[in-house]
């Protein structure tokens, strides 16, 4: 733990990747500051009694910077996740993926906030040919990945040597998380394979991705909060590891040999454009970063979480199919009266 570090806001901290970061923090003897908007529920429920963690239900963009007050660091994990929620409305995504993180990292930094950390993506990459590392050109197809070019242009701009600002360009999460998510590749997979045992591809299966476990980028936050500042300061860091930039269809074909399942396939969809390979020889030679888990783990703790009814698997879990039922009932990202 760093001994200059000991209060953290994580904004986000009740989604995916937040509530399982927030859980590892406490566990690190951190004190937890979570800011959400809790649109699905209160997932931190098993933890809201722990005495180091506290909760504020508020937004990113609205937000009081009394928020900040005795706030020794920011991991910054409020958004509207991944590519087809971030198509629901393009002009929301950038307001909050975009403005609303650029304006949680200059509030940080006035109230003398010493550490931000970014969540970006490495979906910022969009489509390539060939590998790619943190000084190659982005190609951000979606608007997920557009408003993630622009909060680490924006962001990192404002790092000096009193204010530490980093972006984790994290590969696609897997894994088990109180806000379960299974419209994730590897999640997804196993959850198919649970209930019908026929796991839908989308067109054609040889399209790139990089893969990470939860935990994994959990840990990545942690050791850059852990990291001296002029290591990690104003850097971009890919969070994975290069032995999991996996084809999904070949993914697919793993995930069910690691259950013991025999592998059916469904085809579904356009062709995906977006495929890309990702090099994480950065993280691994400045943090001594390196991932503990692997798709094959992902998959039986999420397979044995289903047999044994501890993981939900309605439309919570389903980023975009939940975001639209909320929306027909009313304006969930608009300003709510208090």
């Amino acid at each position: 733990m760093n001994n200059n570090i000991k209060h953290v806001l994580v904004t986000g901290g009740g989604g995916y990747i937040g509530s399982t970061l927030t859980e590892v923090l406490l566990n690190r003897g951190y004190e937890v500051t979570v800011l959400d908007r809790f649109f699905f529920n209160n997932t931190l429920s098993d933890l809201e009694n722990h005495k180091h963690l506290h909760l504020i239900k508020d937004d990113i963009r609205w937000c009081s910077e009394n928020i900040f007050k005795n706030i020794d660091a920011v991991c910054d994990l409020a958004a509207l996740s991944n590519d087809p929620a971030g198509e629901l409305d393009p002009h929301i995504t950038l307001d909050i993926n975009f403005k609303g993180r650029e304006r949680i990292c200059k509030l940080a930094k006035k109230n003398g906030v010493q550490k931000y950390i970014l969540a970006s993506s490495c979906s910022i990459y969009g489509f390539q040919d060939s590998e790619v590392d943190e000084q190659s050109p982005i190609n951000p197809l979606t608007t997920y990945a557009q408003a993630n070019s622009l909060a680490e242009e924006s962001t990192l701009s404002l790092g000096d040597q009193n204010y530490s600002v980093t972006s984790l360009r994290q590969a696609t999460i897997y894994g088990l998380s109180r806000r379960m998510r299974f419209d994730l590749a590897i999640n997804g997979m196993t959850l198919a394979l649970f209930q019908s045992g026929v796991v839908k591809i989308l067109k054609d299966g040889t399209q790139w991705r990089p893969m990470v476990h939860i935990r994994d980028t959990s840990h990545a936050f942690v050791t850059v909060l852990e990291t001296e500042n002029s290591i990690a300061n104003q850097e971009i860091f890919n969070v994975g590891s290069n032995e999991q930039n996996l084809q999904i269809l070949p993914l697919a074909h793993r995930i069910a040999q690691a259950l013991n399942m025999p592998f059916q396939e469904e085809w579904y969809g356009e062709p995906d454009h977006r495929s890309y390979r990702v090099r994480f020889d950065k993280i691994k030679a400045k943090l001594n970063f390196q991932t503990s888990f692997t798709p094959e783990n992902g998959a039986q703790e999420i397979f044995q979480a289903l047999k044994m009814q501890k993981v939900k698997t309605d439309s919570t879990t389903r980023t975009v199919q939940w975001y639209q039922s909320l929306l027909k009932k009313e304006n969930i990202f608009a300003k709510q009266n208090s």
